[in-house]
């Protein structure tokens, strides 16, 4: 891929997927305005404008930008200071019998905006084509590990158990709420269409000699060949800058999505109970050679506090658009748009690689339940002795005194929990030492943990995935490999 295809951001040039770089690059942008000028001139023809035949066919011959017109192109906005009628003259070049009616009636933002919107468009496609391929391998990760006990974390402290595939139904049910959200931004986004200066469409009457129904006609001719079922009814010469508030929205809260899953895989990547992909010639610290960094995980944390400001770019931006337009819009979007977009693609796919290749360690899960379950079936433990004819305030104040001798081995020792061996050797609960294996199970501790994610993933998942384009693109997904 030449130097010309490719937008030039760190982002796409090593992580970007191929059709989300292009999508961006300024070969498809100019590609873009080059098919937004030959459907307007389809549409002016069709509606009795004195458009040749051969101005169209040359046109249509030409839509795609060798080296050569890049070049010129260049010299043209070094020469104009106009990036857009540096274009339209480079296309004039090659369509000669075209270069007359190029932009007839249209301002900049015929083609800047209406490109835009459909980038943004089909960007939402594929992000929402590669969410639905994490999903579906996180889902198969809940599935394999529900009912594999663990112990639940509230304020970073040991709580009551869950499951691994539990707790990962939760990362799931937010990504979830990504893909509706994102479905609804792109499924709600709309043509600017044909409106001139001001939106006022007022070049148009003059071409069509005052005649309103052939600017309307217009209007919706351009949008149909533009791939679009509407056009927002009223513009200024933008669409409201308002679009790109709706369309980044959903993207930032998707950064909030990954940032919280990677986040709690580093923790647990901490905890040795959960790990990330780790290759086995891959070095985790140049100085210490023993570590095994997250650096995946750490790679989408990083990445999504980029895309979570980014809406924080187009929110500052449409709030200070003065009347019909001004443009100081420009050049914060032509960075703010890509980058969202490449950004969040690659949060994706490194999410999709350390889901694809997550190392489970039951032994170290069992250890660290080991450590805490005595505590937590202290009331367990009550309740047995109870039921054996004991009486609830005795045992409670047993348990107390036993369970602080315990903790003493544990904090100021830095001994193992005994308590379970305090309980066995005080004759006072004796009448349950025979059930203290049954009331030490790990599995009686995970309420209906299972049975959740089974439920969430065929009642929830499923049908999300189901839907025709995600469906295709889940089955097609090819497993993703990193570079550092």
């Amino acid at each position: 891929m030449e130097a010309y295809e490719t937008y030039q951001t760190p982002l796409s040039s090593r992580y970007a997927s191929k059709e989300m770089a292009h999508l961006f690059s300024p070969a498809h942008r100019f590609k873009t305005w080059r098919e937004l000028w030959l459907n307007l001139a389809i549409a002016e023809k069709q509606l009795g404008l004195p458009i040749p035949d051969e101005a169209l066919e040359q046109m249509k011959s030409n839509l795609d930008l060798t080296a050569e017109q890049f070049d010129v192109a260049a010299k043209e906005e070094k020469k104009r200071r106009h990036d857009v009628m540096a274009h339209v003259h480079t296309f004039g070049q090659v369509a000669p019998a075209a270069a007359g009616i190029i932009h007839l009636g249209a301002t900049s933002c015929y083609v800047t905006d209406n490109a835009d919107l459909i980038f943004m468009r089909t960007g939402l496609t594929f992000l929402l084509k590669s969410l639905a391929v994490v999903i579906s391998r996180l889902s198969a990760f809940a599935a394999q590990y529900r009912a594999l006990p663990t112990l639940g974390f509230t304020h970073f402290q040991p709580a009551q158990l869950t499951t691994v595939g539990k707790r990962a139904t939760l990362w799931i049910q937010e990504l979830l709420w990504d893909l509706r959200n994102i479905k609804r931004a792109r499924n709600d986004i709309g043509f600017r269409g044909v409106k001139g200066t001001t939106g006022t469409q007022a070049s148009f009457l003059t071409l069509f000699d005052g005649d309103h129904d052939k600017v309307e006609e217009l209007d919706k001719l351009v949008t149909k060949l533009s791939g679009f079922d509407y056009a927002y009814p009223v513009t200024s010469q933008t669409y409201s800058r308002k679009i790109d508030i709706d369309v980044l929205a959903p993207l930032a809260s998707l950064g909030a999505t990954a940032h919280k899953i990677a986040t709690d895989l580093r923790l647990l990547a901490n905890l040795k109970e959960v790990e990330e992909p780790f290759e086995s010639t891959q070095i985790g610290s140049s100085a210490m050679a023993y570590k095994r960094n997250p650096m995946r995980s750490e790679r989408v944390c990083s990445l999504s506090r980029h895309l979570m400001v980014l809406h924080q770019n187009a929110l500052m931006t449409s709030s200070v658009q003065w009347f019909e337009r001004t443009l100081d819009d420009s050049a914060n979007r032509r960075i703010t748009l890509p980058e969202a977009f490449l950004t969040a693609d690659i949060v994706l796919s490194t999410l999709q690689n350390v889901c694809e290749g997550l190392v489970v360690y039951p032994r170290v899960i069992a250890r660290r339940i080991s450590q805490e379950l005595p505590f937590m079936a202290t009331e367990n433990i009550i309740m047995s002795i109870v039921k054996k004819g004991g009486d609830r305030q005795e045992a409670h104040e047993k348990i107390r005194v036993l369970s602080h001798e315990a903790a003493h081995q544990v904090k100021n020792l830095g001994l193992e929990n005994d308590l379970i061996a305090r309980v066995r050797n005080d004759p006072y609960f004796s009448p349950i030492h025979e059930e203290l294996e049954q009331l030490l199970e790990p599995q009686t501790f995970i309420g209906r943990a299972p049975e959740q994610v089974d439920k969430f993933l065929k009642e929830w998942v499923q049908p999300a995935l189901d839907e025709e384009e995600l469906k295709v693109a889940v089955a097609d997904g090819v497993k993703v490999e990193l570079s550092v």
